[in-house]
């Protein structure tokens, strides 16, 4: 992988990262922009104990634009896009508007490829690897960062997502503190860890689902399954059978084998609703432990945290979405119309 940063023209840093180590990257951005101004505060929540981001800059933000005038795609002749060059295999830059900026942390994203009509699942696998890299090595910059705290790498997939622009792309976050779903997790390991004296309980969780009937694929390295509890209709947790806390950690065998695993889980997901039906929307979200002081979970440390993915889609069958209505957006408890071993159950009928 070879690496280059440069910097837009309303100085906003963008990254190629390159599959050729010959690859050179000199184009200039030549959009006549002004120096990005951003809103974004954040602001915590007394009673609920979480923060909210106050971003009303993002109204202007980019929405639905025609194919050929997407900002990812690169720049050819008088088309001038987010990315200088007329090629690349991934490239990374600060979101033009951005959720979390300056104090309260930072926005980028993460272009997989130059090809518009293309989706993840359609990368070669030295392409995903490649993007792997990148998000191992944004994980490492922005955990520098002072106002950072976690790092959090996903991919939001299709309109009814509500994505606002097609080309195959994701985010990462950085944010200033510790995010309310992984201060959930740690809570219940600093439980799990004191009342069975001494025992992690995402190891417990792995194995136990490794030696049930949810288990969707498994490689030497990786292991895929539909949680006991899953909150969506197909609902996928992908885990590296080596515990470590975050993208960093993993080694050289589990990045080798990610690219084939995570590829065909994507591919069983596109025909989870059988053949003629659209591409399946999803959310793909890495779970990685927070950079800051964990002094607030008793006797948990960084070690402790596993990371894994979780991959899931609002659509609970052909045509119709589930949609998050008073249980779920009032009081946070999912109701799911899809048994969990019986999306296991397609999810591996699915296989290719």
């Amino acid at each position: 992988m070879k690496k280059t940063s440069t910097r837009l023209a309303d100085g906003r840093e963008l990254i190629y990262y390159d599959l050729r180590d010959d690859a050179v990257r000199e184009a200039v951005d030549r959009r006549p922009l002004d120096r990005t101004v951003t809103t974004s505060e954040i602001r915590h929540d007394e009673l609920l104990g979480d923060s909210v981001a106050i971003a009303s800059h993002r109204q202007g933000r980019t929405y639905h634009p025609p194919a050929d005038e997407c900002p990812l795609c690169p720049s050819e002749g008088d088309r001038l896009s987010e990315i200088p060059d007329a090629s690349y295999d991934v490239v990374v830059f600060e979101n033009r508007f951005p959720s979390l900026a300056g104090d309260s942390g930072r926005c980028e994203v993460v272009c997989f490829t130059s090809d518009h009509t293309s989706s993840f699942a359609d990368l070669s696998e030295e392409q995903a690897r490649l993007v792997l890299d990148a998000w191992t090595d944004r994980t490492s910059e922005l955990s520098h960062l002072p106002s950072v705290e976690q790092v959090f790498c996903f991919e939001n997939r299709g309109a009814e997502i509500g994505v606002t622009l097609q080309h195959p792309h994701g985010q990462i976050y950085a944010y200033p503190f510790t995010t309310p779903r992984t201060a959930l997790m740690l809570r219940s390991l600093a439980a799990h860890k004191d009342a069975t004296g001494g025992e992690n309980l995402f190891d417990a969780v792995l194995q136990r689902e490794l030696a049930g009937e949810r288990v969707v694929l498994e490689g030497e390295h990786w292991a895929a399954f539909v949680p006991y509890a899953a909150h969506w209709p197909y609902e996928v947790h992908l885990y590296p059978k080596r515990r470590v806390p975050d993208l960093l950690a993993l080694g050289e065998e589990a990045r080798s084998e990610f690219p084939q695993v995570y590829l065909e889980l994507l591919r069983r997901f596109d025909r989870i609703f059988g053949e003629g039906e659209p591409p399946t929307p999803y959310i793909a979200a890495w779970h990685q432990a927070p950079f800051g002081q964990l002094e607030e979970f008793e006797g948990v440390t960084r070690d402790d945290f596993a990371l894994h993915l979780e991959l899931f889609t609002i659509r609970r069958t052909s045509g119709k979405l589930k949609y998050l209505a008073g249980s779920e957006s009032g009081m946070s408890v999912f109701i799911n119309d899809v048994p969990p071993e019986r999306a296991a159950e397609r999810l591996r009928e699915v296989a290719s």
